[in-house]
């Protein structure tokens, strides 16, 4: 890869598609999660590739360009998801639930893990973008957190506390009896 970097470094434009086509699925991947929309995916993706495309000469090879574009990624994910909030609608959705067909799994716990999968999608959507970027670079791409600190240009500790609050976050909105039990328990042992 270091060697197509080199060439796209010096104009070669086939050499970026390269670049491109070893990395789109990945890039993509990370802004449907960092979005939780095909759409907005799509958007943010196109960005990313334009904005490396217009700096690959400042691209210094510290970091492998794969870990160069998830950062541009997460950047341009984090600046599209605000601006999509500023101009929220109402959106059309589709009734239509997809359930994975595994014929050793019986008809509830298809329900039960399609179920899950449903709210646990929905909850990290309604995260605030900087807690929903510090838990998918955590819990879906097990970066560390010296690498999410890096990619998302904050400190480690501030990694450390963003995956807390996100965590806790999607813990009370995916499991709300435990939270509510949780907080009745720490209210009665402060007494």
């Amino acid at each position: 890869m270091a060697a197509l970097v080199a060439r796209a470094q010096s104009g070669d434009d086939a050499a970026f598609e390269d670049l491109v086509a070893a990395t789109h699925v990945e890039t993509y991947t990370l802004a449907r999660r960092l979005t939780g929309d095909d759409d907005d995916a799509r958007d943010v993706v196109q960005e990313a590739y334009l904005r490396a495309y217009r700096s690959i000469g400042r691209f210094r090879g510290e970091a492998r360009f794969s870990t160069w574009m998830y950062r541009i990624t997460a950047n341009c994910a984090s600046t599209h998801v605000g601006r999509r909030r500023r101009h929220r609608h109402d959106e059309l959705v589709e009734d239509l639930v997809v359930v994975d067909t595994d014929p050793g799994l019986d008809p509830s716990a298809q329900a039960d893990a399609s179920d899950l999968r449903t709210r646990l999608a929905a909850a990290l959507d309604e995260l605030p973008p900087k807690l929903r970027a510090v838990v998918v670079l955590r819990d879906v791409y097990d970066l560390p957190h010296e690498a999410i600190a890096a990619e998302l240009g904050i400190s480690e500790s501030a990694a450390k506390v963003r995956l807390h609050r996100a965590r806790r976050k999607l813990k009370d909105r995916l499991f709300p009896a435990r939270a509510g039990a949780e907080a009745e328990g720490a209210t009665r042992g402060s007494l």
